[in-house]
Protein backbone atom coordinates (compact mmCIF):
# COMPACT_ATOMS: atom_id res chain seq x y z
CA UNK A 1 0.00 0.00 0.00
CA UNK A 2 3.16 2.37 0.78
CA UNK A 3 4.52 1.94 -2.62
CA UNK A 4 0.54 2.72 -4.20
CA UNK A 5 0.74 5.81 -2.18
CA UNK A 6 3.73 6.68 -3.29
CA UNK A 7 3.29 6.07 -6.89
CA UNK A 8 -0.16 8.02 -6.58
CA UNK A 9 1.51 11.09 -5.17
CA UNK A 10 3.84 11.77 -7.43
CA UNK A 11 5.15 14.55 -9.43
CA UNK A 12 3.95 14.32 -13.35
CA UNK A 13 7.71 14.12 -14.42
CA UNK A 14 8.32 11.31 -12.18
CA UNK A 15 5.12 9.32 -13.61
CA UNK A 16 6.15 10.27 -17.03
CA UNK A 17 9.43 7.96 -16.12
CA UNK A 18 7.51 5.50 -15.11
CA UNK A 19 5.27 5.25 -17.69
CA UNK A 20 8.41 4.89 -20.38
CA UNK A 21 9.03 2.03 -18.26
CA UNK A 22 5.52 0.75 -18.40
CA UNK A 23 6.00 1.33 -22.03
CA UNK A 24 9.12 -0.48 -22.69
CA UNK A 25 7.67 -3.26 -20.57
CA UNK A 26 4.77 -3.41 -22.68
CA UNK A 27 6.68 -4.07 -26.04
CA UNK A 28 9.26 -6.21 -24.24
CA UNK A 29 6.05 -8.30 -22.98
CA UNK A 30 4.42 -8.56 -26.76
CA UNK A 31 8.10 -9.66 -28.41
CA UNK A 32 7.91 -12.81 -26.06
CA UNK A 33 4.63 -13.51 -26.96
CA UNK A 34 4.95 -12.96 -30.41
CA UNK A 35 8.08 -15.37 -29.74
CA UNK A 36 5.76 -18.22 -28.48
CA UNK A 37 3.49 -17.84 -30.68
CA UNK A 38 5.97 -18.43 -33.78
CA UNK A 39 6.97 -21.76 -31.51
CA UNK A 40 3.23 -22.60 -31.07
CA UNK A 41 2.97 -21.88 -35.04
CA UNK A 42 5.77 -23.73 -36.30
CA UNK A 43 6.51 -26.87 -34.26
CA UNK A 44 8.93 -27.90 -36.70
CA UNK A 45 11.44 -25.22 -36.60
CA UNK A 46 12.71 -25.20 -32.99
CA UNK A 47 15.95 -23.29 -34.02
CA UNK A 48 13.93 -20.56 -35.44
CA UNK A 49 12.08 -19.51 -32.69
CA UNK A 50 15.03 -20.27 -30.41
CA UNK A 51 16.62 -17.65 -32.65
CA UNK A 52 13.48 -15.34 -32.33
CA UNK A 53 13.75 -15.86 -28.90
CA UNK A 54 16.88 -14.85 -28.62
CA UNK A 55 16.91 -12.33 -30.41
CA UNK A 56 14.81 -11.08 -27.24
CA UNK A 57 16.79 -10.54 -25.10
CA UNK A 58 18.11 -7.32 -26.15
CA UNK A 59 14.93 -5.24 -25.25
CA UNK A 60 14.76 -7.25 -22.06
CA UNK A 61 17.88 -6.00 -21.24
CA UNK A 62 17.19 -2.44 -22.80
CA UNK A 63 13.88 -2.38 -20.39
CA UNK A 64 15.74 -3.50 -17.33
CA UNK A 65 18.59 -1.09 -17.69
CA UNK A 66 15.80 1.62 -17.88
CA UNK A 67 14.07 0.66 -14.81
CA UNK A 68 17.32 1.21 -12.69
CA UNK A 69 17.86 4.08 -13.88
CA UNK A 70 14.39 5.88 -13.41
CA UNK A 71 14.07 3.78 -9.55
CA UNK A 72 17.52 5.70 -9.06
CA UNK A 73 15.44 8.80 -9.97
CA UNK A 74 12.64 8.78 -8.06
CA UNK A 75 12.41 11.10 -5.41
CA UNK A 76 9.58 9.51 -3.46
CA UNK A 77 11.78 6.84 -2.19
CA UNK A 78 14.62 8.90 -0.80
CA UNK A 79 15.59 8.70 2.13
CA UNK A 80 14.61 12.02 4.50
CA UNK A 81 14.51 13.10 8.09
CA UNK A 82 11.76 11.23 10.37
CA UNK A 83 11.62 7.86 7.98
CA UNK A 84 13.09 5.66 9.57
CA UNK A 85 11.79 6.82 12.95
CA UNK A 86 8.55 5.34 11.51
CA UNK A 87 10.02 2.18 10.40
CA UNK A 88 11.06 3.42 6.92
CA UNK A 89 14.92 3.18 6.85
CA UNK A 90 17.55 2.23 3.88
CA UNK A 91 16.00 -1.43 3.53
CA UNK A 92 12.07 -0.55 3.58
CA UNK A 93 12.92 2.35 0.99
CA UNK A 94 14.79 -0.29 -1.67
CA UNK A 95 11.69 -2.64 -1.29
CA UNK A 96 9.29 0.13 -1.76
CA UNK A 97 11.35 1.14 -5.03
CA UNK A 98 11.62 -2.67 -6.08
CA UNK A 99 7.91 -2.64 -5.67
CA UNK A 100 6.97 0.19 -7.35
CA UNK A 101 9.45 -0.76 -10.29
CA UNK A 102 7.63 -4.04 -10.34
CA UNK A 103 4.01 -2.78 -10.33
CA UNK A 104 5.43 -0.58 -13.41
CA UNK A 105 6.75 -3.80 -15.35
CA UNK A 106 3.54 -5.48 -14.23
CA UNK A 107 1.25 -3.09 -15.92
CA UNK A 108 2.89 -3.15 -18.95
CA UNK A 109 2.94 -6.97 -19.64
CA UNK A 110 -0.70 -6.94 -18.72
CA UNK A 111 -1.28 -4.19 -21.72
CA UNK A 112 0.87 -6.91 -24.00
CA UNK A 113 -0.94 -9.91 -22.95
CA UNK A 114 -4.16 -7.87 -24.09
CA UNK A 115 -2.83 -6.37 -27.64
CA UNK A 116 -1.58 -9.88 -28.18
CA UNK A 117 -5.10 -12.12 -27.42
CA UNK A 118 -6.66 -9.29 -29.45
CA UNK A 119 -4.46 -9.46 -32.17
CA UNK A 120 -5.09 -13.76 -32.21
CA UNK A 121 -8.84 -12.94 -32.23
CA UNK A 122 -9.24 -14.59 -28.61
CA UNK A 123 -11.63 -11.42 -27.57
CA UNK A 124 -13.46 -9.54 -30.30
CA UNK A 125 -12.84 -11.76 -33.34
CA UNK A 126 -9.75 -11.52 -35.74
CA UNK A 127 -8.47 -7.74 -36.34
CA UNK A 128 -6.31 -6.90 -39.44
CA UNK A 129 -8.20 -9.50 -41.58
CA UNK A 130 -6.47 -12.53 -40.03
CA UNK A 131 -3.37 -10.66 -40.93
CA UNK A 132 -1.44 -11.85 -38.11
CA UNK A 133 -2.61 -15.50 -37.96
CA UNK A 134 0.99 -17.07 -38.69
CA UNK A 135 2.42 -15.06 -36.56
CA UNK A 136 1.20 -15.23 -33.83
CA UNK A 137 -0.63 -18.73 -33.92
CA UNK A 138 -4.36 -17.82 -34.12
CA UNK A 139 -6.33 -20.57 -33.25
CA UNK A 140 -3.87 -22.45 -31.41
CA UNK A 141 -4.39 -22.69 -27.62
CA UNK A 142 -2.52 -20.95 -25.49
CA UNK A 143 -0.23 -22.38 -22.79
CA UNK A 144 -0.90 -20.18 -19.89
CA UNK A 145 2.43 -21.23 -17.98
CA UNK A 146 4.70 -20.55 -20.40
CA UNK A 147 3.25 -17.10 -20.97
CA UNK A 148 3.08 -16.37 -17.49
CA UNK A 149 6.24 -16.75 -17.49
CA UNK A 150 7.37 -14.94 -20.19
CA UNK A 151 5.48 -12.12 -18.91
CA UNK A 152 6.79 -12.57 -15.22
CA UNK A 153 10.19 -12.09 -17.00
CA UNK A 154 10.45 -8.41 -17.20
CA UNK A 155 9.30 -7.43 -14.04
CA UNK A 156 11.33 -10.00 -12.08
CA UNK A 157 14.72 -8.54 -13.57
CA UNK A 158 13.72 -5.50 -13.58
CA UNK A 159 12.81 -5.26 -9.79
CA UNK A 160 15.65 -7.67 -8.52
CA UNK A 161 17.96 -5.51 -10.54
CA UNK A 162 16.93 -2.35 -8.82
CA UNK A 163 16.95 -4.31 -5.25
CA UNK A 164 20.53 -5.35 -6.09
CA UNK A 165 21.47 -1.57 -6.97
CA UNK A 166 19.99 0.59 -4.00
CA UNK A 167 20.58 -2.56 -1.59
CA UNK A 168 21.56 -0.75 1.70
CA UNK A 169 25.02 -1.18 3.45
CA UNK A 170 24.86 -3.04 6.26
CA UNK A 171 26.67 -0.63 9.91
CA UNK A 172 29.17 -1.45 11.09
CA UNK A 173 32.57 0.04 12.18
CA UNK A 174 34.61 1.78 9.45
CA UNK A 175 37.45 -0.64 7.39
CA UNK A 176 40.13 1.22 9.49
CA UNK A 177 38.38 1.19 12.59
CA UNK A 178 38.42 5.19 12.93
CA UNK A 179 34.40 5.61 13.15
CA UNK A 180 31.19 4.02 12.25
CA UNK A 181 30.00 3.80 8.87
CA UNK A 182 26.13 5.38 7.66
CA UNK A 183 23.80 5.07 5.04
CA UNK A 184 24.47 6.93 2.11
CA UNK A 185 22.38 7.02 -0.96
CA UNK A 186 19.85 3.98 0.05
CA UNK A 187 22.57 3.32 1.60
CA UNK A 188 24.52 2.22 -1.60
CA UNK A 189 27.39 3.63 -0.62
CA UNK A 190 28.81 3.90 3.08
CA UNK A 191 30.52 7.16 4.39
CA UNK A 192 32.33 6.42 7.27
CA UNK A 193 31.05 9.57 10.04
CA UNK A 194 34.31 10.69 11.49
CA UNK A 195 34.77 10.46 15.88
CA UNK A 196 35.38 13.25 18.06
CA UNK A 197 38.09 13.28 20.08
CA UNK A 198 38.37 14.69 23.58
CA UNK A 199 40.26 17.83 22.89
CA UNK A 200 37.41 19.08 20.03
CA UNK A 201 34.64 18.02 22.37
CA UNK A 202 34.04 21.81 23.66
CA UNK A 203 36.49 23.68 21.38
CA UNK A 204 35.38 26.57 19.77
CA UNK A 205 31.86 26.02 19.64
CA UNK A 206 31.54 22.94 17.62
CA UNK A 207 29.34 20.94 19.84
CA UNK A 208 25.84 21.18 18.97
CA UNK A 209 23.55 23.52 21.78
CA UNK A 210 26.34 25.91 23.19
CA UNK A 211 29.08 27.89 21.88
CA UNK A 212 32.71 27.48 23.60
CA UNK A 213 33.98 25.83 26.44
CA UNK A 214 31.89 24.02 28.83
CA UNK A 215 28.73 23.88 26.41
CA UNK A 216 26.64 20.97 26.80
CA UNK A 217 28.08 19.47 30.04
CA UNK A 218 29.09 20.27 33.84
CA UNK A 219 32.03 21.66 34.58
CA UNK A 220 33.28 19.60 38.10
CA UNK A 221 33.71 22.24 41.35
CA UNK A 222 37.25 22.32 42.29
CA UNK A 223 38.33 20.35 45.16
CA UNK A 224 39.55 23.46 47.42
CA UNK A 225 36.31 25.13 48.29
CA UNK A 226 36.68 27.83 45.57
CA UNK A 227 33.38 28.76 43.50
CA UNK A 228 34.30 28.68 39.89
CA UNK A 229 33.19 31.76 37.46
CA UNK A 230 31.73 30.61 34.36
CA UNK A 231 32.68 32.83 31.26
CA UNK A 232 30.21 33.88 29.06
CA UNK A 233 30.08 32.07 25.70
CA UNK A 234 30.78 34.27 22.60
CA UNK A 235 28.26 33.96 19.65
CA UNK A 236 29.77 34.13 16.11
CA UNK A 237 27.75 34.98 13.78
CA UNK A 238 27.47 32.62 10.85
CA UNK A 239 28.74 33.11 8.07
CA UNK A 240 28.24 31.32 4.40
CA UNK A 241 31.13 29.61 3.11
CA UNK A 242 31.89 29.70 -0.27
CA UNK A 243 30.85 26.33 -2.17
CA UNK A 244 34.22 24.41 -3.18
CA UNK A 245 34.18 22.52 -6.08
CA UNK A 246 34.47 18.72 -5.54
CA UNK A 247 37.71 16.92 -6.24
CA UNK A 248 37.16 15.26 -9.36
CA UNK A 249 36.86 11.42 -9.26
CA UNK A 250 39.80 9.28 -10.66
CA UNK A 251 39.80 8.39 -14.59
CA UNK A 252 37.84 5.60 -15.23
CA UNK A 253 39.64 2.49 -15.91
CA UNK A 254 37.57 0.76 -18.75
CA UNK A 255 38.98 2.77 -21.56
CA UNK A 256 42.00 -0.10 -22.23
CA UNK A 257 39.55 -2.50 -22.23
CA UNK A 258 36.64 -1.02 -24.10
CA UNK A 259 39.35 0.31 -27.37
CA UNK A 260 40.30 -3.45 -27.26
CA UNK A 261 36.74 -4.96 -27.24
CA UNK A 262 35.57 -2.76 -29.80
CA UNK A 263 38.59 -3.74 -32.07
CA UNK A 264 37.98 -7.06 -31.45
CA UNK A 265 34.45 -6.81 -32.33
CA UNK A 266 35.12 -4.86 -35.43
CA UNK A 267 38.01 -7.82 -36.55
CA UNK A 268 35.13 -10.32 -35.57
CA UNK A 269 32.58 -8.98 -37.89
CA UNK A 270 35.07 -8.33 -40.55
CA UNK A 271 36.47 -11.55 -40.71
CA UNK A 272 32.85 -13.36 -40.46
CA UNK A 273 31.76 -11.53 -43.45
CA UNK A 274 34.02 -13.40 -45.79
CA UNK A 275 33.09 -16.46 -44.28
CA UNK A 276 30.64 -19.24 -45.39
CA UNK A 277 27.72 -19.51 -42.68
CA UNK A 278 28.25 -21.71 -40.72
CA UNK A 279 24.65 -23.29 -40.09
CA UNK A 280 24.41 -20.65 -37.15
CA UNK A 281 20.67 -19.10 -36.36
CA UNK A 282 19.98 -16.52 -39.08
CA UNK A 283 19.89 -13.19 -38.38
CA UNK A 284 16.30 -11.54 -38.37
CA UNK A 285 15.18 -9.17 -41.23
CA UNK A 286 16.80 -5.55 -40.24
CA UNK A 287 20.27 -7.17 -40.53
CA UNK A 288 21.80 -9.17 -43.17
CA UNK A 289 22.07 -12.36 -43.61
CA UNK A 290 25.42 -14.04 -42.64
CA UNK A 291 26.80 -16.07 -40.01
CA UNK A 292 26.51 -16.26 -36.38
CA UNK A 293 30.29 -14.30 -36.42
CA UNK A 294 28.57 -11.06 -37.78
CA UNK A 295 26.09 -10.91 -34.98
CA UNK A 296 28.81 -11.58 -32.24
CA UNK A 297 31.14 -8.77 -33.91
CA UNK A 298 28.10 -6.63 -33.38
CA UNK A 299 27.53 -7.63 -29.86
CA UNK A 300 31.11 -7.11 -28.91
CA UNK A 301 31.23 -3.95 -30.63
CA UNK A 302 28.71 -2.61 -28.76
CA UNK A 303 30.16 -3.64 -25.80
CA UNK A 304 33.22 -1.69 -25.97
CA UNK A 305 31.28 1.13 -26.93
CA UNK A 306 29.58 0.94 -23.39
CA UNK A 307 33.28 0.42 -21.79
CA UNK A 308 34.99 3.61 -23.61
CA UNK A 309 32.12 6.10 -23.29
CA UNK A 310 32.96 6.53 -19.55
CA UNK A 311 36.70 6.89 -20.02
CA UNK A 312 35.85 9.53 -23.15
CA UNK A 313 33.74 11.38 -20.93
CA UNK A 314 36.19 11.97 -17.90
CA UNK A 315 39.12 13.02 -20.59
CA UNK A 316 36.45 15.35 -22.11
CA UNK A 317 35.89 17.33 -18.74
CA UNK A 318 39.85 17.21 -18.32
CA UNK A 319 40.65 18.78 -21.82
CA UNK A 320 38.00 21.37 -21.06
CA UNK A 321 39.92 22.60 -18.38
CA UNK A 322 43.30 22.54 -20.15
CA UNK A 323 45.61 25.90 -20.45
CA UNK A 324 44.60 28.26 -17.85
CA UNK A 325 40.55 27.82 -18.07
CA UNK A 326 37.81 29.89 -16.74
CA UNK A 327 34.89 29.66 -14.34
CA UNK A 328 33.16 28.70 -17.44
CA UNK A 329 35.32 25.95 -18.59
CA UNK A 330 35.98 24.66 -15.07
CA UNK A 331 32.32 24.34 -14.09
CA UNK A 332 31.82 22.66 -16.98
CA UNK A 333 35.02 20.48 -16.97
CA UNK A 334 34.85 19.40 -13.80
CA UNK A 335 30.61 18.50 -13.94
CA UNK A 336 32.33 15.96 -16.44
CA UNK A 337 34.74 14.31 -14.43
CA UNK A 338 32.28 13.79 -11.82
CA UNK A 339 29.53 12.48 -13.72
CA UNK A 340 32.00 10.15 -16.14
CA UNK A 341 30.96 7.00 -15.17
CA UNK A 342 27.27 8.03 -14.24
CA UNK A 343 26.58 9.72 -17.78
CA UNK A 344 29.58 8.27 -19.76
CA UNK A 345 27.71 4.18 -19.93
CA UNK A 346 24.28 5.26 -21.25
CA UNK A 347 26.13 7.49 -23.63
CA UNK A 348 28.22 4.77 -24.89
CA UNK A 349 24.99 2.79 -25.09
CA UNK A 350 23.38 5.19 -27.40
CA UNK A 351 26.28 5.14 -29.43
CA UNK A 352 25.79 1.86 -30.06
CA UNK A 353 22.37 2.16 -31.19
CA UNK A 354 23.42 4.83 -33.29
CA UNK A 355 25.86 3.41 -35.32
CA UNK A 356 23.95 0.11 -35.59
CA UNK A 357 21.12 2.08 -37.52
CA UNK A 358 23.62 4.09 -39.28
CA UNK A 359 25.41 1.15 -40.51
CA UNK A 360 21.90 -0.92 -41.41
CA UNK A 361 20.90 2.05 -43.52
CA UNK A 362 22.43 1.99 -46.96
CA UNK A 363 22.23 -1.94 -46.78
CA UNK A 364 20.61 -3.66 -49.90
CA UNK A 365 18.23 -5.22 -47.47
CA UNK A 366 17.22 -2.66 -45.09
CA UNK A 367 14.21 -2.30 -46.83
CA UNK A 368 12.81 -5.64 -45.47
CA UNK A 369 11.95 -4.01 -42.03
CA UNK A 370 8.93 -6.12 -40.48
CA UNK A 371 6.70 -5.20 -37.96
CA UNK A 372 8.12 -7.13 -34.70
CA UNK A 373 11.78 -6.51 -36.10
CA UNK A 374 10.63 -2.10 -35.64
CA UNK A 375 8.92 -2.94 -32.58
CA UNK A 376 12.40 -4.62 -31.00
CA UNK A 377 14.47 -1.97 -32.42
CA UNK A 378 12.05 1.00 -30.93
CA UNK A 379 11.61 -0.31 -27.91
CA UNK A 380 15.78 -0.76 -27.60
CA UNK A 381 15.81 3.17 -29.08
CA UNK A 382 13.79 4.23 -26.98
CA UNK A 383 14.96 2.71 -23.72
CA UNK A 384 18.69 4.04 -24.58
CA UNK A 385 17.81 7.75 -25.40
CA UNK A 386 15.30 7.23 -22.11
CA UNK A 387 18.27 6.54 -19.97
CA UNK A 388 20.61 8.90 -20.98
CA UNK A 389 17.88 11.61 -20.06
CA UNK A 390 17.41 9.89 -16.67
CA UNK A 391 20.64 9.85 -16.20
CA UNK A 392 21.40 13.72 -16.87
CA UNK A 393 18.31 13.99 -14.49
CA UNK A 394 19.67 12.36 -11.81
CA UNK A 395 23.21 14.09 -12.19
CA UNK A 396 20.79 17.12 -12.15
CA UNK A 397 19.68 16.49 -8.89
CA UNK A 398 22.96 15.28 -7.31
CA UNK A 399 24.84 18.67 -8.23
CA UNK A 400 21.65 20.41 -6.99
CA UNK A 401 22.58 21.62 -3.15
CA UNK A 402 26.29 23.04 -5.15
CA UNK A 403 23.49 25.24 -8.15
CA UNK A 404 21.57 26.90 -5.14
CA UNK A 405 24.74 27.74 -3.35
CA UNK A 406 26.24 29.37 -6.46
CA UNK A 407 22.63 31.31 -7.27
CA UNK A 408 22.85 32.62 -3.45
CA UNK A 409 26.51 33.80 -4.02
CA UNK A 410 25.64 35.47 -6.66
CA UNK A 411 26.85 33.44 -9.74
CA UNK A 412 24.93 34.61 -13.18
CA UNK A 413 22.32 32.11 -14.32
CA UNK A 414 23.98 32.20 -17.65
CA UNK A 415 27.48 30.74 -16.84
CA UNK A 416 25.37 27.64 -15.07
CA UNK A 417 23.10 27.30 -18.38
CA UNK A 418 26.53 28.27 -20.32
CA UNK A 419 28.52 25.49 -18.39
CA UNK A 420 25.89 23.12 -19.14
CA UNK A 421 25.83 23.67 -22.87
CA UNK A 422 29.84 23.37 -23.24
CA UNK A 423 29.51 20.27 -21.37
CA UNK A 424 26.90 18.79 -24.10
CA UNK A 425 28.92 20.43 -26.97
CA UNK A 426 31.98 19.21 -25.96
CA UNK A 427 30.47 15.30 -25.38
CA UNK A 428 28.77 15.98 -29.22
CA UNK A 429 32.01 16.84 -31.03
CA UNK A 430 33.88 13.98 -29.41
CA UNK A 431 30.79 10.86 -29.43
CA UNK A 432 29.27 11.90 -33.12
CA UNK A 433 31.91 11.29 -35.05
CA UNK A 434 33.62 8.40 -33.48
CA UNK A 435 29.70 7.10 -34.01
CA UNK A 436 30.40 7.30 -37.98
CA UNK A 437 33.49 5.98 -37.61
CA UNK A 438 31.97 3.12 -36.08
CA UNK A 439 28.97 2.61 -37.97
CA UNK A 440 31.45 2.69 -40.98
CA UNK A 441 33.69 0.45 -40.28
CA UNK A 442 30.58 -1.61 -39.14
CA UNK A 443 28.94 -1.55 -42.64
CA UNK A 444 32.16 -1.88 -44.50
CA UNK A 445 32.46 -5.56 -44.93
CA UNK A 446 28.50 -6.28 -44.32
CA UNK A 447 28.11 -4.21 -47.67
CA UNK A 448 30.33 -6.90 -50.39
Amino acid sequence: MLALRLTRGARPAVQLRRLLVTAASAGTGFLLLCALGYALAHPGSPADATARLVWCLPPVAATVHLAVAVARTDPGTRPRPGLAAVGLGPARLMLVSATTTALSCVLGSMLALLVFLHLRGDLTGMPFDGAATEALAAGTPLPVPGSLTLLALVPVLASAAVAFVLRPTVLGPAPDGGGRRSYGRFGATGRVAARETFGSYGRFGTRTGGAGRGAGREEPEPADGTVAVETPAVETPAVESVPELPAPHPAPKGLPWGVAVLAAGLAVETYAAGATDDGGPALPAALPAGPTGVLVGWLLTAVGLALLAPGLTHLCGLLLQAVRPGALRLLAGRGLMEEATRIGRPLGVVCAVASAAVAMTPLPDSDSFGPLTALGAAVVTGCAVATLCTAAVEARQDRSGTTAALLRLGAPAGTLRGAAALRAGALLAVFGPLTLVVAELAALPLSH
